[in-house]
């Protein structure tokens, strides 16, 4: 099927008002692009390794609308005429009180995608170390029939394991991991490190994460390793300051004998006081997703909530802390 495509430049001013004004002439399904920065509710719920680079703000804002495409040229020119001629009064009449902007319209034919599935073509099987990594869309080759495999599909939750954070994790986790650990991951995504430490021999994981994809996708990734998904619990919501999600981590295992949290170094600075709780005396706490330059600040706030630091890994950019409770 073909979309046509109208795309409106405005400013972030206006965005909302246009929208909904256009919404009331029969154009829905806004999508909006725009470089107004991240708020901090917003940050705390992406479920990325890291925040996306962003361009300064600028205050300009493009509005896109689609409509079906009509195979009949003329049906076409005629639909694309009656859109334009809206948007043109919407524009002219939001702008008599509001900075519109430049009000341009530009307008484009496209195919439609599968937006869900569209990302596998990025994604192919490769190496940690010595793991394999594959998604279910590849095959394993004759030459890596031995090879520890982990078989991932992240999903709609973020984690594959290819970036230098999550490595970091996964090779302290290699360290530290034995049949008698019981492991609590801060920020599990799609659970590739609580199914590789069950892979390493855990005995059971217990999973937090912020987004409900999660669920979905850390219980597919489970069938696929054929883990039993008796031995990973997930729980969604933030273990920051609501006592009733740090009251369900605390009912799976009392006391934790390693804590992983690969996330920022912003929100392990006030995630690092609430860890202690959670943690066995001599317990491992390992951290990542930590740029370079930030490691010391994650580094002081382990030391003055009772860890000892006893290692700083690096890869690339990135950092990785890990402290003993003392």
């Amino acid at each position: 099927m073909k979309w046509l495509k109208f795309r409106i430049e405005t400013t972030e001013e206006a965005e909302d008002i246009l929208i909904s004004d256009l919404y009331d002439c029969g154009l829905e399904g806004a999508q909006i692009e725009d470089k107004r920065p991240l708020t901090a509710l917003e940050k705390e719920q992406m479920f990325v390794d890291i925040m996306p680079e962003t361009e300064a703000d600028d205050g300009i804002a493009y509005l896109s609308f689609f409509k079906e495409s009509p195979e009949d040229e003329k049906e076409k020119a005629a639909l694309k005429e009656e859109i334009l001629k809206t948007i043109d009064e919407v524009v002219s009449a939001d702008s008599e009180f509001l900075n519109i902007g430049s009000g341009k319209v530009t307008v484009s034919e496209t195919e439609d995608i599968d937006w869900i599935n569209n990302w596998k073509q990025y994604f192919h099987q490769f190496y940690i170390d010595d793991i394999l990594v594959i998604p279910s869309w590849e095959k394993k080759k004759d030459e890596d029939k031995d090879k520890m495999t982990l078989h991932i599909d992240p999903g709609t939750a973020f984690g594959t394991g290819m970036h230098e954070t999550t490595q970091l994790c996964i090779r302290a986790l290699r360290k530290y991991v034995n049949a008698e650990t019981e492991l609590l991951d801060v920020g599990t995504g799609s659970g590739i490190l609580g199914i590789l430490s069950l892979m390493f021999g855990a005995k059971h994981v217990t999973g937090t994460d912020l987004d409900p994809c999660a669920v979905a996708a850390v219980a597919d990734n489970l069938e696929q390793n054929g883990i039993d998904p008796g031995k990973f619990d997930l729980i969604i919501g933030n273990v920051i300051g609501d006592e009733k999600v740090c009251g369900e981590v605390l009912e799976k295992i009392k006391a934790y004998d390693i804590v992983t949290a690969n996330i920022l170094a912003d929100v392990l600075v006030p995630l690092t006081p609430v860890v202690p709780r959670f943690i066995k005396k001599d317990g491992i706490y390992i951290t990542s997703g930590i740029i370079e330059g930030k490691e010391e600040p994650v580094a002081e706030t382990m030391k003055a909530n009772g860890f000892e630091v006893i290692d700083i890994s690096a890869q690339g950019e990135w950092r990785s802390v890990t402290g003993r409770k003392k």
